[in-house]
């Protein structure tokens, strides 16, 4: 039956030698006509063009790179169906991301779908340290999480393009998840499948090594090696890389190992019903050492509390080892036969007694494995139907308090209104009284006035008379001043009024 998804990795053929060969020939006038669109879209960069040129010439002419040509193969032989959707997993580069955005287009144009491009962090040629420690962990996890979208059944992978140790981590991963893998070297008519082999890897392997390699996958930076010292297995070594720094040897994960992470991460979570412990009957609650550290760290009784309370095999948790100057991460681990649980927020470290119902060595690996799922999804023990019920009821809960809470503002917005109108009140009140007190104000305003202008008119006739007396005054002043010449005069003897004449 045909694959409906097909998983393609991404290389860089179709630019190199394909188009910068024929770039050149364009230069030398050597290229013949049916071409020259193509060469000319290229020399400008217009990747729509480009996608539009290699539409029209036939998808096997080697000119159209590996990706189209081995598509077209598998498409011909009935590999996948004829309208699959298509993944392009490209690498992190600018020929990458360009090459890629033609072949969207490209197929894009022939109703293609789902049709997705996927950008692997890492990937790159320019730092090799960075592309074998984190480019092809990251492909692999990119490859994983395709499939797991789709089922494995669903999907192939086309390895044909990219770089060669693509087509080892594709190979691999379709071994590991039951994926048919295919490859088309450029010098084959034929495309070569690898089909998933009837081999199984070790799932106690997994279960024993879930809390390393689940930090270890989410980690940027490498982790000290003495921090698994105590829970190492040899077996551990093939799906590690050891780096030395200073002379310390710290882990990153490999390629392997995140190829065989992701794998049984999921298969885990399908048959993790048949192979925990059963649920507690009843539980206890955790108990810490006695000791003088408990009462400076409340949150190691706050994450013993939710390991009980959430983890339904988990019956008690109990302290009985502390450092405060150990820094770890917070994981379980089998040790002694018992499950441990390592909690720490960085400065200090907490080892806890993990009491469970399991009863054999096989239940106690896979309830390790679990509570370290469980520190990665805190949902993880909770069925879609306890998740979605538990939504609801937050977002009823939520919807209740936003109700109070409105009724809350509703009732103080009343209160507010209430008040504001009371305080109008008294402000129209105080309104009518200005109101009287000016036309009060007004009335002895035009009193005054009035008054003003009866003084003023009284002032005027006054003034008159005065002015009357004045000029009265000035008339007898005048009078009197003739009558003292005459008298003086008269009193003048008469021989000397004949001399002045």
């Amino acid at each position: 039956m045909p694959h409906p998804i097909l998983i393609c990795t991404v290389g860089t053929s179709l630019f190199r030698p394909n188009l910068e060969g024929l770039k050149d020939q364009l230069d030398k006038g050597s290229l013949p006509l049916e071409r020259r669109r193509l060469a000319e879209a290229y020399a400008r960069r217009d990747w729509s063009e480009v996608a539009q040129a290699l539409a029209a010439l036939p998808a096997t002419d080697r000119l159209c790179g590996a990706e189209i040509n081995s598509i077209a193969s598998m498409i011909d032989k009935g590999y996948v169906d004829p309208q699959c959707g298509l993944y392009f997993l490209h690498s992190q580069t600018d020929e990458g991301r360009e090459i890629a955005n033609i072949l969207w287009q490209y197929y894009h144009g022939r109703g293609h779908q789902p049709l997705e491009l996927v950008e692997v962090p890492d990937l790159q040629d320019a730092d090799p340290k960075r592309f074998r420690s984190k480019g092809l962990r990251h492909l692999a996890r990119a490859l994983a999480k395709v499939v797991w979208e789709h089922s494995p059944g669903a999907c192939a992978i086309n390895a044909t393009g990219g770089y060669k140790a693509q087509i080892a981590i594709g190979v691999v991963l379709g071994q590991a998840l039951g994926v048919t893998v295919y490859y088309k070297h450029e010098l084959f008519s034929e495309v070569i499948a690898f089909p998933p082999l009837p081999v199984a890897l070790d799932f106690e392997l997994w279960m024993r090594a879930s809390g390393m390699l689940g930090q270890l996958a989410d980690s940027h930076l490498p982790v000290p090696a003495a921090r698994y010292k105590e829970e190492w297995d040899e077996r551990y070594e093939a799906l590690v890389e050891r780096v030395p720094i200073d002379g310390v040897d710290y882990l990153e994960l490999s390629p392997t190992g995140q190829i065989f992470y992701e794998t049984f991460q999921h298969r885990f979570r399908s048959v993790a019903d048949q192979i925990l412990p059963p649920p507690a009957p009843s539980k206890r609650p955790p108990v810490l050492e006695k000791a003088g550290w408990p009462g400076k760290h409340p949150e190691v009784k706050q994450f013993m509390q939710r390991v009980t309370d959430e983890v339904p095999f988990v019956v008690q948790c109990s302290t009985f080892y502390f450092n405060p100057d150990l820094p770890e991460q917070t994981r379980f681990l089998l040790s002694h036969g018992d499950v441990v649980g390592i909690f720490s927020e960085g400065n200090y470290c907490v080892k806890i007694r993990v009491e469970t119902t399991a009863q054999t060595d096989g239940q106690r690996e896979a309830a390790m494995a679990a509570l370290n799922e469980w520190l990665r999804d805190p949902d993880y023990f909770r069925s879609p139907e306890q998740i979605k019920a538990e939504r609801v009821a937050k977002e009823r809960d939520e919807a209740w308090a936003a109700w109070e809470k409105t009724e809350r503002q509703r009732a103080e917005l009343r209160a507010q209104n209430a008040q504001l109108c009371q305080e109008n009140e008294q402000l129209r009140q105080q309104n009518e009284e200005l109101r009287a007190q000016v036309a009060r104000a007004m009335e002895e305003r035009e009193a005054l006035n009035q008054e003003v202008v009866r003084l003023q008119a009284d002032l005027d006739a006054q003034r008159a008379v005065a002015e009357q007396l004045r000029r009265t005054a000035d008339d007898l002043a005048g009078q009197l001043r003739a009558r003292e010449r005459e008298l003086a005069e008269a009193r003048t003897p008469w021989w000397r009024r004949l001399l002045r004449w």
